[in-house]
Parts: structure tokens; C-alpha cells; sequence
């Protein structure tokens, strides 16, 4: 038998030092024994084997009782203190949602949080007040990329997006709507229809090359045979619709985030044609999932399974 083998054969159990302590406080094998439902037989068995272990004498017999040895009670000492330890441990690692006070991670694009997650993430936080809640914005390859590599409990992220190794639970569809500058204030919700003739002409400011949305827009763009030209890219949003509004050219961004208000840009859709994405939550497909992520996932379903 190789010698690292041998060595865990015989090592230290976390069984043996909760037994080894009972012991200790009942100065009987027999009473250690029937606290812990074992015969007195496999104690005893369970307590020469750490005394193997440690190459020390543990007890000695003075009548009918057993005397720790003062190795013992220094091993009881340290044990204590070691099996307080394990105990804390198994407790944060228990799978107890309500209990769990690990930092839980979770990741959404922005767009998504300025406009939807406020009021669901304020009842999150109610119903878990125990666990440190830490968010990130990204976009949603990165989030994948975060999710994959563990760094992210759970991401909001926009679909289609080709993964076999994720668990998906898609909530809802949002439109993708046109914007056009406006040299007036518009006001209202009114959304138009525009020609893609106007759109094969049009200077586009859209997200970055990385982004899923990106792909999403230039496949429909792609499908009425238009290649757009990009004068501006950015990650922001808020970012876009004000150059929009400063007249630099034409973009597509959710329906959520374009809602109320005054603005400088006009809304459009393509007649008899539709681009929209699915929000979904995502997380890494793994048979050891933890508890709290499943939990934070089926209340998030609920609170963003129908748009605000």
C-alpha cells in the first residue's frame, strides 16, 4: 500500500474527536456509547484507533472509570475548538437559503436594473437579510462568461444565447424599438412605422461587436439586407439616447428603457416585422447547485415574469 494511502487509512475523523470528547465527558465508554447510539464495542474501537493515530496514550482505567491522560485533555482542548469550527462550517454550507450568509452574486445589464430590478431587489433583500447581496452590471456574454467560471451566483441576461451549460429560466419578452433624432421635444408612447429603405441610409449608434444585442440587431438588420453603418458603439444605454438626441444618427434599445418623459427622438418599428429579446435568468448547470441560488432564482421568476 503506498504510503499516502496508508496515512489517510488511519487518519483523524471528525466522527472520532465528537466521540473522543463524549468520553471525555461521561468518563464511561458505555455512557459515551449509548448517547450516541453505538454499541460500547465500536467506541472503544473508535478510541484506540485515534490513539494509534496520534502515537499517545489517551485514557487510563481507575475503577470503573476512565481518566484522561494530560494528552487527552490537551487533544479534548484542541478538539473542542476544531469541531466549533466544523460545525460553523457545515452550518454556512448547510443549504438553508434563510441562513446562508455567504455573499451572493448576481449580475444583470443595466438597462434591466435602472428600469426593472429596483422594487424586486428591494424585496430580495427583505427576504433574505442575512446574506450580503452584491451586484454586477455587465453585458450578457460576460455574464455567461462570470457564471461559468463561478464568479456570478445568478445573471439576468437577454436571450437567444447558444449555451449548453447553463440552466435557463426564461421570464419575459421585451420589443427592440427604432429611435430616430427629433429636432422637437416629442412626448407620449407613439410608435411609427418606418421603411427599411430609410434604415439602408441611416448612420447607426449601436453596442459594441462583443454585445448579444449587437448580433440581435444586426441578424434583422442582416434578414432585409441591410448592413448598418456604425458611426458611434458604446455599452451605455443612457449613453446611446443622448447622442440620439444630439442627432448623431439612429439606434435600437429595449422598449424598457425608452418609457416616459420628454425626449428628442422619435420610436419606430419596421412594418410587418418584429425584433424583440428574451430576458431570462441564468445559472451554471451543476449537480451542486447551491440552495440560495435556486431560491433567489424562483422569487425573481415571480417578481419579473410579467413587464412593469
Amino acid at each position: 500500500m503506498p504510503v499516502c494511502d496508508a496515512y489517510y487509512e488511519g487518519a483523524m475523523e471528525f466522527r472520532q474527536l465528537e466521540l473522543f470528547l463524549a468520553v471525555i465527558e461521561e468518563s464511561s465508554v458505555t455512557r459515551a456509547a449509548e448517547k450516541n447510539n453505538l454499541s460500547p464495542g465500536a467506541v472503544s474501537l473508535q478510541m484506540h484507533s485515534l490513539a494509534d493515530h496520534l502515537q499517545t496514550e489517551l485514557f487510563i482505567r481507575r475503577g470503573k472509570h476512565l481518566v484522561p491522560t494530560p494528552a487527552a485533555l490537551r487533544l479534548a482542548e484542541q478538539a473542542r475548538t476544531v469541531l466549533i469550527q466544523m460545525r460553523q462550517i457545515e452550518h454556512e454550507f448547510s443549504g438553508d437559503p434563510l441562513t446562508d450568509k455567504r455573499p451572493f452574486h448576481f449580475a444583470t445589464g443595466a438597462s434591466t436594473l435602472i428600469h426593472r430590478l429596483g422594487p424586486p431587489l428591494r424585496k430580495l433583500r427583505k427576504k433574505f437579510p442575512h446574506t450580503p447581496i452584491e451586484i454586477t452590471v455587465s453585458a450578457t456574454e460576460e455574464m455567461v462568461a462570470g457564471l461559468l467560471d463561478r464568479r456570478f451566483d445568478l445573471a439576468l441576461i437577454s436571450l437567444p444565447f447558444a449555451n449548453d451549460n447553463l440552466d435557463l429560466i426564461p421570464l419575459y419578452e421585451e420589443e427592440l424599438l427604432i429611435l430616430k433624432p427629433s429636432p422637437h421635444r416629442v412626448t407620449g408612447s407613439h410608435v411609427g412605422n418606418i421603411p427599411p429603405s430609410e434604415l439602408a441610409n441611416a448612420s447607426f449608434l449601436l453596442y459594441p461587436k462583443r454585445s448579444n444585442m449587437r448580433a440581435m440587431i444586426e441578424q434583422f438588420l442582416r434578414e432585409m439586407e441591410i448592413t448598418p453603418r456604425v458611426i458611434m458603439e458604446a455599452d451605455d444605454t443612457e449613453a446611446i439616447k443622448k447622442a440620439v438626441e444630439a442627432g448623431f444618427g439612429y439606434s435600437v434599445l429595449p422598449e424598457s428603457a425608452l418609457r416616459g418623459g420628454q425626449r428628442f427622438f422619435h420610436l419606430f418599428r419596421v412594418q410587418g416585422r418584429r425584433l424583440a429579446r428574451t430576458q431570462a435568468l441564468a445559472m451554471a448547470r451543476t449537480d451542486r447547485r447551491r440552495s440560495l441560488t435556486e431560491s433567489v432564482a424562483r422569487f425573481l421568476e415571480v417578481e419579473l415574469a410579467a413587464p412593469k
